[in-house]
């Protein structure tokens, strides 16, 4: 750029009369120190996008623009993916590159710390623990972390019906886990059918998915106490806004659980917060870093949960910028609702690189830079930028040279962030996880009672089983035992006959043939001795006997 005109049109483009945040400076060769590059502060809440291959400044810059809001009275959040946002908490070191830089560009820089809050997800991580119950969290936003599809994203929506319907709470993932063992479970199937439109293999595939989510420590945020994220809109004493910093150490192992995390964060604001209109400065400004990981492989209601969100929000006084590579990774409808963007170098070494380069350039008002090589040209820590003015329109663009940030580049010592976090109100608040009643211990008194009526019912088939063997047993033996008695009575009876033909016979027998002492008995001359003996006998007794003759 070398007319003045253009640096005119564009240094009347960025004066503003409201208050205004500072990006930096207008670049034309060097740094043009009386054209800074601003963006008011009641247009953050219009949206906007940081955008810019790896390694061109886009951190720094979003740091520079979070330091601009603190010292506006305006809260910041942003998730803390390298570690490095957390030097906000620390004064920047005094260098000698530093202080030649801000020279050349004519910044007052002074190094300064600024007010910081720390969180990490479910406490893992240095900060304090923010958790989500699953309710709140809701059916769309879970089926994103767990990659179901638009039917099995539909039934896990009727799964939660249940479980509202029916007074059981979801608060951590075993309640949802132990929710669909029930329903997959014989006592719970006629309940899964009455829900409608769930069968038992949807159910069985959304179990196993939560089943991996938790075995790869997805679970650690789900459960209460719930952060209230109202907590990250806070003014610190000294009238600057807190600039609160979400740690996702773990990002490259559950990327979809966290972007969607902080999506949760903003719908709740969203749902939350009364409509505020057009405000001076905005509430909230909320930076959403790696946002290509928020919308991959994203469900048609989840992007239009996403797209309504950003569209509305606005009225609630929040502001959303999305950081990222290219405005490709950002759906239409959302980068059209985009109304500051700020655009780091592109590189163009692929053919896909080529298309996103161009596509970029198209997103640009018209404006005498040949864009498509600008952006290949851009130094680290410079880009192309407009904003909305103070009327709404978009301003010129402006070849920006970003400021530096007056606080650290570097991350914060662990040992102060601990103490930082130690120091927290909040930790008291949310330190300790709570595990109140719910829907797991809800059911699984159910399945115990269930499991224990089961073992009674058994138990009694057991002894009627064994009642009704002993019965039949007792008749077989009865039976026998009958049978007995009968061959033994006609054995006797068999017997007896026998006998009696027996006697029969020797009666008829004995009067067919005497025996041989009745023959002699009864003979003449036996009877003739018997009596002449017995003459003999009674002489010799009574002393008559004949003596001589």
């Amino acid at each position: 750029m070398s007319e003045a005109a253009p640096i005119d049109q564009i240094r009347a483009g960025y004066t503003f009369e409201a208050p205004a945040a500072t990006l930096g400076v207008l670049v034309d060769g060097e740094p043009v120190v009386d054209a800074p590059i601003r963006i008011p502060l009641s247009m953050f809440n219009r949206h906007g996008l940081v955008a810019g291959a790896t390694g061109t400044g886009k951190t720094k810059t979003l740091q520079v623009m979070a330091e601009e809001l603190s010292a506006a009275g305006v809260p910041v959040f942003a998730a803390d993916i390298k570690g490095d946002l957390s030097g906000m908490a620390s004064a920047g070191e005094s260098t000698e590159k530093i202080r030649a830089r801000a020279e050349a560009q004519g910044q007052a820089w002074e190094p300064t710390a600024f007010p910081t809050e720390f969180y990490a997800l479910g406490g893992q991580g240095i900060g304090v623990p923010v958790r989500a119950a699953v309710s709140s969290f809701g059916p769309i936003l879970l089926s994103k972390v767990l990659g179901l599809n638009q039917v099995q994203e539909s039934s896990l929506g009727l799964v939660f019906h249940y479980a509202d319907k029916n007074g059981l709470l979801l608060l951590d993932l075993n309640d949802l886990i132990e929710l669909l063992k029930w329903l997959t479970s014989d006592e719970g199937k006629p309940e899964l059918k009455g829900i409608g439109g769930v069968s038992t293999a949807t159910a069985g595939v959304i179990l196993r998915s939560l089943v991996t989510l938790a075995d790869q420590g997805g679970d650690v945020f789900f459960g209460e106490p719930e952060f209230e994220p109202s907590e990250l809109m806070r003014v610190a004493a000294d009238g600057r806004g807190i600039v609160s910093l979400l740690e996702l150490p773990q990002l490259a192992t559950q990327p979809a659980l966290f972007s969607t995390f902080l999506m949760w964060l903003l719908a709740d604001l969203f749902t939350s917060l009364p409509e505020v209109g057009d405000v001076d400065k905005p509430k909230l400004v909320f930076f959403f870093d790696e946002a290509h990981l928020l919308f991959n492989d994203a469900s048609k209601a989840f992007l239009q949960a996403i797209t309504q969100t950003v569209r509305l929000i606005r009225s609630k006084g929040i502001g959303v910028f999305f950081v990222t590579q290219t405005p490709k990774d950002v759906p239409d409808d959302v980068l059209a609702q985009l109304g500051s963007r700020v655009q780091h170098q592109l590189r163009a070494h692929t053919p896909n690189d080529a298309k996103a380069l161009k596509a970029t350039v198209d997103t640009y008002p018209h404006s005498h830079y040949d864009l498509e090589q600008v952006l290949q040209q851009l130094g680290i820590g410079e880009a192309i930028v407009t904003v909305m003015s103070e009327k709404g329109a978009p301003t010129p663009v402006a070849w920006t040279r970003v400021w530096a940030p007056e606080s650290s580049m570097s991350p914060t010592p662990e040992d102060r962030l601990r103490a930082a976090v130690d120091a927290s109100p909040l930790s008291a608040r949310y330190g300790q996880a709570v595990d109140r009643e719910s829907a797991y211990e809800i059911l699984t008194r159910r399945l115990a009672e269930g499991a224990a009526e089961a073992e009674a019912e058994r138990l009694e088939a057991q002894r009627a089983e064994a009642e009704a063997a002993a019965k039949k047993e007792e008749e077989r033996l009865q039976k026998e035992w009958d049978k007995q008695q009968r061959d033994n009575e006609r054995e006797l009876a068999r017997l007896e006959r026998e006998r009696k033909q027996a006697e029969a016979e020797r009666r008829r027998y004995e009067r067919e043939n005497p025996s041989l002492v009745e023959q002699v008995t009864k003979s003449p001359v036996f009877k003739d001795i018997m009596r002449t003996a017995g003459r003999e006998i009674v002489r010799s007794i009574f002393g008559t006997g004949r003596r001589g003759r």
